[in-house]
């Protein structure tokens, strides 16, 4: 079973930072596709970024490019999220999630959530203005 812990969230101000993380017991995530999604109270569960099987390659939703980070550290199990200039819209419960395989096709399903079967419990980021 593969299980994957979120931490790192908490509040902040607008402008502000801070950096999610993701630990998974799978070893064999070393070899997938991850992502960070959220979900606002009331709204669809949103892809925010996308890191392919070695980290070279990221893919953002539009609204957090130039202010959010996707790396992974492969060695640790661990994918991150870091967040700066944060804003009030930015509020919400952040998942990780990891794909079955090494899929990586830009402007396909890599932001969807049926791209992906296995989630964490979410770690809640609140930003206030």
């Amino acid at each position: 079973q593969v299980q994957l812990v979120e931490s790192g969230g908490g509040s902040v101000q607008a402008g502000g930072s801070l950096r999610l993380s993701c630990v998974t017991s799978e070893y064999n995530n070393l070899r997938k596709t991850m992502a960070w999604f959220r979900q606002a109270p009331g709204q669809e569960r949103e892809g925010v970024a996308a890191v392919s099987v070695r980290g070279i390659s990221m893919y953002y939703v539009d609204s957090v490019k130039g202010r959010f980070t996707i790396s992974r550290d492969n060695a640790k199990n661990t994918v991150y999220l870091q967040m700066n200039s944060l804003k009030p819209e930015d509020t919400a419960m952040y998942y990780c999630a990891a794909a079955t395989s090494g899929m990586w096709v830009v402007g396909g399903n890599l932001l969807s959530p049926r791209a992906y079967t296995y989630w964490g419990q979410g770690t809640q980021v609140t930003v206030s203005s």
